[in-house]
């Protein structure tokens, strides 16, 4: 008669493996998920940033008192950021109705309502990316408005606004790369040069339209 071995209680190696493995990947960072909100968040804060000292160093090139400097970078402020939040909604909404219509495609299901598909990779977030673009480009903003507030002499102020404004840029490139695990010091430069650059040629143009003879 043949002698059945009793089975084992303890889990073999491969078990122990494919354990590990599971328990490991539950614990990886998906940073293609992250790029969603990151993407937008980054792109609202730097654009916010960016377009309101540029805004408020060329108001700054033809007039030397602070309060039209303020006006146009709260007025830039609330202009920029309502356009970032219905423009970013309108875009990944675009973006999730593609995504939905592919997945339907690809599960064969015609009435499949869009609240019911269950996938590895989540659907983009319309709203989440539009109030995301909204808040970071108001947190931008609010940098060079406050560098300008609080400083009485014209020549002082626009060195404050740019000295402000480069270092919140280098902040927000710090920030973007470590987040998207990206190089630090390229992400920095990049965001950098392009905000000295939009600066730079806000501030010189107006200057020469002023210079022109036109009233402000």
């Amino acid at each position: 008669m043949a002698v059945v071995e009793p089975c084992s209680l303890v889990p073999n190696q491969h078990d122990k493996k494919q354990t590990q493995q599971d328990n490991s990947n539950k614990n990886v960072i998906d940073y293609s998920q992250r790029a969603q909100w990151l993407r937008a968040a980054v792109m609202g804060a730097n654009d916010g940033l960016v377009s309101i000292a540029s805004l408020m160093m060329g108001v700054g090139a033809v007039r030397r008192d602070v309060k039209p400097m303020l006006l146009a970078g709260f007025a830039g402020s609330v202009a920029g950021a309502s356009s970032m939040a219905i423009g970013e909604f309108v875009s990944v909404y675009t973006q999730y109705e593609v995504e939905v219509a592919q997945r339907k495609r690809d599960m064969n299901e015609k009435d499949v309502e869009f609240g019911g598909l269950e996938n590895k990779r989540a659907l983009p977030n319309p709203l989440q990316a539009a109030f995301a673009s909204a808040f970071s480009f108001v947190v931008g903003a609010i940098f060079p408005l406050l560098a300008a507030a609080f400083v009485i002499d014209y020549k002082i102020r626009l060195i404050v606004v740019v000295f402000v404004a480069s270092l919140a840029l280098v902040v927000f490139g710090w920030v973007g790369a470590l987040l998207g695990k990206t190089p630090k010091i390229r992400s920095c430069a990049r965001v950098l040069v392009g905000g000295w650059m939009a600066m730079l040629l806000t501030f010189g143009l107006t200057k020469l339209l002023g210079s022109s003879g036109l009233e402000l």
